[in-house]
């Protein structure tokens, strides 16, 4: 039996664009299930998606999101069951919210929504499906390859799960990270299938409307929207939301900064002048495949270059960003992080990444180390060195193609190249004291990335 029926409508305009627009009702006591939909019209304006995707908020808090494209959504709450991307359980009585967010209003036309939400107390039999976290069994401290970005039907992929999860064995991974976009309700799943042969990550992407971030190792929701200083609810800038991620012990990276934005990928370049890097301690450079015409790969790594000269440190991350296309659809090979860590497990990934203790490749190995008398640096370490004194630094690389192209880049300009076959490795000598940072690329004969390290820094001990 129905327990309520509301219905809101709204003409909203490119005015609208990029807000955070509420519509509250009352569930009284007794009510087991919530439907909702969401329709609007004009869909396609010129030739573009208008994009508004849902968020919803019990008394005591998030119950989900679909952030999805259409021109209908349709969500359903139950004790028992949820749509992907919302969370079942017990339907509270008081008042809930939906919230509308409009990613992309075109201009010029008027935009029509309709938002029609019911209740029943219809009983089934039965509770939530309750999943927990399989043991892992940590292994010993070594190179662990996998990805940090991929996401499920519980946004707006076309695979679930446990197919998320076959690819990454197909592709041989050691651990792979479920980043759905503004939810969380994937996670216990990902948790549930966690095993010795593949670790699984938690996590989520902040997809706010001017620009991308990652919050690895987090299972609880982080509330993206930043707010201005005016808004009811208080100021909420991304650096706060930064601080927020990583006092919580989990890892935020701007995703794919230079990414094409609106209209044809709404929010998804990086567009936070106070976050240039601001408080980031990492950055996506490696989105897709190297060539990914919308991901433009090349600048986010020039991006990052003038980030390091600046003076930040950064870990430099890669994520396939995958949405459910297997091998045989990708033609492309994605990168993959490979991360030196002391363990196969969560937390220590995301440390060693945290640390730069990790290149990214689409297949060769490639490791950096830099020495000067007896101290030693890995990739992402500090060196410290006196001035004028030599710096030894060293590259080796395996089942690398023929004709590819080895370069050390320091501080941001190509220094030395030469070309790498299969297997080998490559010695360069610097000056303590003149450069800042170094690292290596390897590039196919047509200039396609095959695999990048992260820095190593230099320091001058007589500047201290």
């Amino acid at each position: 039996m129905e327990t309520f029926h509301v219905q809101f409508t709204r003409t909203l305009t490119s005015a609208d664009v990029k807000q955070n627009i509420p519509f509250s009702f009352s569930v009284p006591k007794g009510t087991t299930q919530i439907t909702i939909r969401l329709s609007f019209s004009p869909w396609i304006v010129d030739g573009r998606k208008n994009m508004l995707t849902l968020s919803v908020f019990d008394p005591h808090g998030w119950r989900g999101a679909g952030h999805r494209h259409g021109e209908q959504h349709d969500v359903i709450i139950h004790t028992v069951s949820a749509t992907p991307g919302y969370r079942a359980g017990e339907i509270h009585a008081g008042e809930w919210t939906v919230v509308v967010d409009t990613h992309l209003i075109m201009p010029n036309v008027p935009l029509s929504i309709q938002l029609e939400i019911a209740g029943t107390d219809d009983v089934v039999e039965g509770s939530p499906q309750v999943w927990t976290r399989a043991e892992h069994r940590a292994r010993a401290r070594g190179w662990y390859r996998g990805d940090l970005h991929a996401h499920t039907i519980h946004s707006d992929a076309a695979w679930d799960v446990p197919d998320l999860l076959a690819w990454a064995k197909t592709n041989q991974l050691d651990f792979c990270t479920l980043s759905d976009h503004n939810s969380v309700s994937g996670l216990p799943r990902m948790d549930a299938l966690n095993s010795a042969e593949l670790l699984t990550i938690g996590g989520s992407e902040l997809t706010t409307f001017w620009g991308h971030a990652l919050a690895l190792g987090l299972r609880e929701w982080v509330d993206w929207r930043v707010r201005a200083a005016n808004h009811a609810y208080g100021e909420r800038t991304m650096n706060h939301i930064a601080d927020e991620v990583n006092a919580r012990g989990g890892l935020f990276i701007i995703a794919h900064p230079c990414s094409v934005g609106d209209p044809q990928c709404t929010g998804c370049r990086w567009m936070y002048e106070t976050m240039m890097p601001g408080n980031a301690p990492a950055v996506e450079v490696w989105n897709e495949h190297w060539a990914s015409p919308s991901d433009n790969n090349e600048d986010a790594l020039a991006l990052a270059f003038d980030w390091l000269n600046q003076g930040h440190r950064l870990a430099l991350t890669a994520g396939t960003d995958n949405h459910g296309r297997s091998a045989e659809q990708t033609r492309e090979p994605y990168g993959f992080n490979v991360v030196y860590a002391d363990e196969l497990s969560e937390r220590e990934i995301l440390n060693a990444i945290r640390a730069g203790h990790l290149y990214l490749s689409s297949g060769p190995a490639l490791e950096l180390t830099a020495s000067a008398g007896d101290t030693r640096a890995m990739l992402g370490d500090v060196l410290n060195v006196n001035d004028g004194a030599p710096v030894r630094v060293t590259a080796q690389w395996n089942h690398s193609p023929a004709h590819a192209q080895l370069a050390l880049i320091v501080d941001g300009v190509p220094r030395e190249t030469c070309t790498a076959n299969e297997n080998g490795a490559q010695e360069w000598q610097l000056t303590g004291g003149r450069e800042r940072w170094g690292l290596v690329t390897l590039r196919d004969e047509n200039g396609v990335m095959l695999a990048l390290t992260n820095p190593i820094y230099f320091d001058s001990r007589d500047k201290k």
